[in-house]
């Protein structure tokens, strides 16, 4: 038996949070998360400029998989299968990759500010997906955007980690200001692409960068879904090392933790998570930094729940953000990705300055 496969001690906190961990609270975390899903999924299907009653819902749902029900007429049968649900499992895909990856860099960095929109790791991954879109990239099929997406993404959490780093350690003034230059940079590259676009690329790429799945279809859906199904597999297989490594570089190598080689599988699961989000949803910030924290102040720090909980958590944040994006404003849609920025920013602001009253200044 390794030493990881042991019981581990208790994760201390990331960024000075409590460590408390509270008996059957991830239970009951992800039974309410479980159903409000549920619930959330019911009503994003059947609310909209066409209303379609939960039981005509529920009942087109039963006819397909053979479970009884009735089929729809023409047009809400359509609205149904081919406009709302595959919005709706993009959302899932989206937001479930998200908060996954937020909670993952967290974890990785030690690192409470740690989040990909935030440190610029969604900027570098929209560079390839602009410039796949700008150039007119299609080599690759469904998959050209992702694949460019993914390795700009990787490159950028890889640049990101490297310049953080000092004295074996994540020291937060130097990850915010990498955050800064990365998004700064990546923001003069994305209007250099818009620049040599074509008129049709630049509308493209200007309401995608906004953050939308209005474009969402069933071949954008199976383009994502491999990606982010491999990182929502792996991401829970490392949770006990996440622990140890909570508790110093030095004691997780004394654990038995190959702590760079740790580091380098999990920057690569993020690139991909965030990669998956982007390619297809365009820039939503937030959701992996706000999804973590709330989790980890109700349930602990314990990665073995935090990682599949953030990702059940971002899923349902950005249900329910899309939902209020295209009915709140009727027949206008909100941006998705200005939606979960209004909210979160208050929220990062609030964060900031409390991590810097625990540590009393910054590093």
């Amino acid at each position: 038996m390794s030493v990881t496969d042991k019981a581990v001690p208790q994760a201390p906190p990331v960024g000075g949070l409590p460590a408390r961990p509270r008996r059957g609270a991830p239970w009951l975390l992800t039974v309410a998360l479980a159903v409000l899903l549920l619930l959330l999924t019911l009503a994003s299907a059947g609310l909209g400029a066409y209303e379609i009653p939960p039981g005509d819902v529920l009942s087109s749902i039963a006819h397909r998989a053979g479970l009884g029900g009735g089929e729809l007429d023409r047009v809400p049968e359509s609205v149904l299968w081919n406009v709302r649900f595959p919005r709706i499992v993009l959302a899932l895909l989206v937001g479930a990759s998200l908060g996954c990856a937020g909670a993952l860099m967290q974890g990785v960095f030690g690192n409470p500010l740690a989040e990909p929109g935030v440190i610029g790791v969604s900027s570098g991954a929209a560079v390839g997906a602009v410039a796949a879109i700008s150039l007119g990239l299609g080599f690759l099929g469904t998959w050209t955007v992702p694949a460019f997406a993914f390795v700009s993404g990787l490159g950028t959490a890889l640049l990101v980690y490297s310049m953080s780093r000092s004295g074996g350690r994540t020291e937060v003034v130097t990850l915010i200001l990498t955050g800064i230059a990365v998004n700064a940079f990546a923001g003069a590259l994305i209007g250099l692409f818009i620049f040599l676009a074509d008129t049709a690329a630049v509308n493209q790429i200007t309401f995608w960068q906004l953050g939308s799945l209005s474009q969402a279809t069933w071949p954008k859906v199976l383009a994502v879904l491999p990606c982010a199904a491999v990182g929502l597999a792996v991401a829970p297989l490392y949770s006990r090392k996440l622990d140890l490594l909570a508790l110093g570089e030095r004691p997780a190598r004394h654990l038995g933790v190959d702590v760079e080689r740790l580091r380098v599988v999990l920057v690569l699961v993020v690139a991909l998570l965030t990669a998956a989000a982007v390619s297809v949803s365009g820039v939503i910030g937030f959701v992996g930094l706000v999804v973590p924290h709330l989790l980890r102040m109700a349930a602990g720090p314990g990665h073995r729940f935090l990682l599949p909980g953030s990702a059940l958590g971002g899923a349902v944040v950005l249900l329910a953000g899309d939902l209020a994006a295209r009915t709140v404003a009727e027949p206008a849609e909100l941006p998705l990705g200005v939606l979960t920025a209004l909210f979160g920013s208050p929220f990062f602001f609030w964060l900031l300055r409390r991590t810097r009253r625990r540590q009393g200044g910054w590093a």
